[in-house]
C-alpha cells in the first residue's frame, strides 16, 4: 500500500454489542444488522483505495479511481434515486437495521462527500504528479505554451464552435433539459445580444461526440504524452461562442439523474415495446446529483440547484473534471504496457479445443473452469460445434448480458437458427443498462429464425444455462453449460467466474425442466439436483445450513463457507446467525454488500467476513457445507433478496469428488489471501489484511493466474 495518509472513511454507525447469552438475543433485533446502501458505499471505498495500492501498475490505479467514478453514478442513479422516490411519493420503509431512508439518505450524503473530495485529492495529489514523472501529462492553462494554446484555439474553430449550441437563458429560452451526466458548462455573461437582450447566464452543452480529454499532437508535447481537458479549452475560449459579450465566468457542472426504468410490467402486451419507449426517458429523470467546479460561485450552484430541483445536500464540489470516467480512454491510448498489467493467457483445458469433438469429451466426463485463468473459449466453442454439429437438434440458452451485437455467442445462435437447429433464446430485456443492447440482439436472434422468450414478468432471469440436444443413434442426449457468469466473453477476462460442462443426464433433466418453466406453463416441477429460484434455492440454503447446526449439536465439526457477491437476505443472515451460536464455524467471502455484522458476543462471534478486491473482479458464487450430502455448490445467485425471491436462478451440485475438492481448496485460497483481502469488523468498518512480517504474501488471484495461466 501507498504510504499516503488517506484512508478509507468509517462508512457505518457502531453499535452497541449484543447481550453474550444466546438466549438473550433477539435476531430481528435492528442493531445486528448493517444498512445496505453504506455497505454498498463501503465496497466502492475499498475500490477507491486500490488506486493507492502500489502494488498495482501505475494505470491500473488510476482505473481503480475511474471505476470508483463509475460506480458512484451508478449508485446514485439507482440507490439514491430509489430512496428519494420512496420519501417523495411516502414509501419509506425501513429495512432490518431500523434505518429511515431519510436518515440514510442524510449519511449517504456525508459519506459520499468525503469520499469524493478524497477521490479528487488522490487525482490531484498522488497520481497526476506519478503520471507526470512517467512522461503523462494533464496540462492546466496556466502551463500551455504559445504554441500549444494556438492548437487550442484552432481545434475550438474547427472541432467545437461547428457543433456547439450554446443555450441563453431568458423568458424565451428556460432552463434547458440536460442529458443524464452529460458535460454542461454554465457562463456567466455581461452585455448586450445581437437583440439586445441582457442576459446574465447561458448553459453550454459539451459536445457528446467530443472526447474529453484530447491528446496533443508529438510535435507540441514537450516529452511523453500531453493531454489537454475539453474544459479546459472551452474555458479559454468561452467568449467566442457569444460575440461581442463578456465572459464574466465558465464553469463545468455536470447533472445525475434517476436511471432506473419505471416499466410497470402488470398489464405490458409487449414488453419489448414498452423498454424501448422508457429507454428515451432514462436521460431525462429526475435529478439527484449536481457536480460542479469547486470554483463555481455560490450564486451561479444556488441558481443550479432551484433549476434542477435539488438541495445543497446534493450539491458536489469537485477539484478536476466533473466526468472522470471519461478518462477511462486514457491507457489505451497511451499504450505504456509498463504500467499496466502484464498480459496473459487463460488455459484451455484438454478435450475442449476447437480440434475436439466437445460432445465426445464431455460425455467421457465433466469440466469445471475457471474463468479468466481457464479460457471462455470452450463455451463459445460448445455453441459453434452445436451449431454446426448435424446430429445437434435443438439448443435453449438464457441471455442476461452477452456483450450486445457483437456477441460471438448470439453470432452462434444465430448460426444454428440459419441451419435449421431449434433455437430457444431466454432474453433477459430487463438486464440494467443492456437493455438497449438485449432488444437489438433478440431482434437479431428472431430474424434469423430463433425463437426469443423474454422470460417471465415479475421475474428477471438471471440463471446462466445453456441446453444442446443432441441425437445419438436412437436416443436424444442432452449436454449442458451451467455457469456463474455471464455469457459475455469480455467480461470473461475481468470477472472471475465458473462454468461447468456436464453430460450428466440427472442435471440435464432438471435444466430442461426450468427451460419448460421459462418458456411455457405448468406447476412447479420437483429437481432432482438442482436448486432454483425463487422456487427452492432460499429454503434449500437455510437446510442446508440447518444441517450444520444439527452436526455441531451431535458434536461434530461442522463448518459453512458462502462466497458471493452480496449478503442481504434476512432469513439467510438469521440462520447464519443460529449457525454461529450453535458453534458452527462460518466463513463469509462476500465482495461488496454485507448487511450482517461479524464478531458480536454471544450471535456471530463464530463468523468471518471477507471482501477480495483486485485486478479481476471478483464474482463467484461458491458454497462449502461440510456436513451435506453434496459438501459444493455453485450458483448464479448472490444471497440477497432480489435474487432469492424475485428472479429466476440456479444452484448446482459440483458432485465429482475431484472437482469439488478443488472449489473448496480456491475457497480456501481466498481465505488465506493477506495481499487484496479486508476483513468486515463488527462496526460496519472494513479493515485492510495484513500479512505477517516473516509470513508469505498469498494472492488468491495472482496464484490462480500462476497455477492456471500462462
Amino acid at each position: 500500500m501507498s504510504d499516503s495518509n488517506i484512508t478509507p472513511i468509517a462508512t457505518v454507525p457502531s453499535v452497541a454489542t449484543a447481550a453474550a447469552e444466546p438466549e438473550a438475543v433477539v435476531l430481528d433485533n435492528s442493531e445486528l444488522y448493517i444498512n445496505r446502501e453504506l455497505s454498498h458505499l463501503a465496497f466502492n471505498q475499498r475500490v477507491l483505495a486500490q488506486a493507492l495500492d502500489t502494488s498495482h501498475p501505475l494505470l491500473e490505479r488510476l482505473k481503480f479511481l475511474l471505476i470508483f467514478s463509475s460506480n458512484l453514478d451508478e449508485f446514485f442513479e439507482i440507490r439514491v434515486a430509489g430512496l428519494v422516490q420512496s420519501i417523495q411519493f411516502e414509501r419509506e420503509t425501513t429495512g432490518l437495521d431500523g434505518i429511515h431512508p431519510a436518515e440514510t439518505l442524510r449519511l449517504v450524503s456525508e459519506i459520499c462527500h468525503q469520499t469524493v473530495e478524497q477521490q479528487y485529492q488522490i487525482l490531484n495529489d498522488i497520481l497526476i504528479p506519478e503520471l507526470e514523472q512517467e512522461g503523462i501529462s494533464f496540462l492546466r492553462r496556466e502551463d500551455w505554451t504559445p504554441e500549444q494554446a494556438v492548437w487550442v484555439e484552432n481545434f475550438i474553430d474547427n472541432e467545437v464552435l461547428p457543433i456547439v449550441s450554446p443555450i441563453g437563458i431568458d423568458p424565451a429560452h428556460p432552463f434547458p433539459r440536460l442529458v443524464n451526466k452529460s458535460l454542461n458548462f454554465i457562463v456567466e455573461l455581461e452585455g448586450k445580444d445581437a437583440f439586445g437582450r441582457d442576459l446574465n447566464y447561458a448553459i453550454v452543452p459539451a459536445p457528446r461526440t467530443l472526447p474529453r480529454v484530447i491528446l496533443l499532437p508529438p510535435e507540441l508535447s514537450k516529452t511523453g504524452h500531453n493531454f489537454i481537458f475539453l474544459s479546459s479549452m472551452i474555458h479559454a475560449h468561452a467568449e467566442k461562442m457569444f460575440p461581442g459579450m463578456q465572459a464574466m465566468g465558465c464553469y463545468q457542472f455536470r447533472i445525475t439523474r434517476n436511471a432506473d426504468l419505471d416499466v410497470d410490467v402488470e398489464g405490458i402486451a409487449d414488453l419489448a415495446r414498452a423498454l424501448r419507449g422508457e429507454l428515451h426517458s432514462r436521460r431525462f429523470g429526475t435529478a439527484v446529483r449536481l457536480e460542479v467546479a469547486d470554483n463555481c460561485p455560490t450564486e451561479l450552484t444556488d441558481f443550479l440547484l432551484k433549476e434542477v430541483g435539488l438541495t445543497e445536500r446534493d450539491l458536489y464540489r469537485v477539484n478536476g473534471p466533473v466526468n472522470l470516467k471519461r478518462l477511462m480512454d486514457v491507457p489505451s491510448i497511451v499504450g505504456r504496457s509498463d504500467l499496466l498489467y502484464p498480459p496473459f493467457t487463460p488455459s484451455m483445458p484438454k478435450g475442449l479445443t476447437r480440434k475436439d469433438n466437445i460432445f465426445d469429451a464431455v460425455l467421457r466426463k465433466d469440466y469445471l473452469l475457471l474463468h479468466p485463468f481457464e479460457s471462455f473459449a470452450p463455451v463459445i466453442q460448445f455453441l459453434r460445434q452445436a451449431a454446426k454439429d448435424p446430429a445437434v437438434v435443438a439448443i435453449k440458452q438464457t441471455l442476461y448480458r452477452s456483450g450486445g451485437l457483437l456477441s460471438s455467442v448470439v453470432d452462434a445462435l444465430i448460426d444454428a437458427a440459419r441451419n435449421g437447429k431449434e433455437v430457444t433464446a431466454i432474453v433477459e430485456l430487463r438486464a440494467r443498462f443492456d437493455e438497449e443492447e438485449n432488444l437489438e440482439l433478440a431482434s437479431r436472434l428472431q430474424e434469423a429464425g430463433a425463437v426469443v422468450v423474454y422470460g417471465v414478468v415479475g421475474y428477471k432471469t438471471h440463471s446462466k444455462m445453456i441446453l444442446i440436444v443432441r441425437r445419438e443413434g436412437n436416443l436424444l442426449r442432452r449436454y449442458v453449460h451451467l455457469g456463474t457468469g455471464n455469457y459475455h466473453s469480455g467480461n470473461a477476462r475481468l470477472y472471475t467466474d465458473y462454468s461447468l460442462l456436464t453430460a450428466d443426464p440427472v442435471l440435464c433433466e432438471d435444466v430442461h425442466r426450468v427451460f419448460h418453466q421459462l418458456t411455457g406453463m405448468g406447476k412447479t416441477e420437483r429437481m432432482k439436483k438442482l436448486y432454483h429460484a425463487p422456487f427452492t434455492l432460499k429454503r434449500q440454503l437455510i437446510r442446508l445450513i440447518d444441517g450444520e447446526i444439527k452436526a455441531a449439536k451431535d458434536g461434530k465439526p461442522a463448518y459453512i463457507i458462502l462466497k458471493c457477491n452480496g449478503l442481504t437476505e434476512p432469513k439467510v443472515i438469521q440462520t447464519l446467525y443460529k449457525a454461529s451460536q450453535a458453534g458452527v464455524k462460518v466463513d463469509l467471502i462476500v465482495r461488496g454488500m454485507c448487511c450482517l455484522r461479524p464478531g458480536i458476543a454471544g450471535v456471530s462471534d463464530n463468523i468471518r467476513v471477507r471482501s477480495i478486491v483486485g485486478r479481476f473482479l471478483e464474482h463467484t458464487r461458491a458454497y462449502y457445507f461440510s456436513n451435506a450430502e453434496y459438501t459444493v455448490y455453485c450458483a448464479s445467485a448472490d444471497l440477497m433478496e432480489r435474487n432469492l425471491n424475485h428472479r429466476v436462478e440456479t444452484c448446482f451440485p459440483i458432485d465429482q469428488p475431484a472437482m469439488a475438492e478443488r472449489v473448496y481448496n480456491d475457497l480456501r485460497l481466498c481465505l488465506d489471501d493477506n495481499m487484496q483481502s479486508w476483513e468486515l469488523r463488527s462496526d460496519g468498518t472494513y479493515v485492510r489484511v495484513g500479512r505477517d512480517v516473516d509470513g508469505p504474501a498469498i494472492s488468491v488471484q495472482a496464484e490462480l493466474l500462476r497455477s492456471l495461466a500462462t
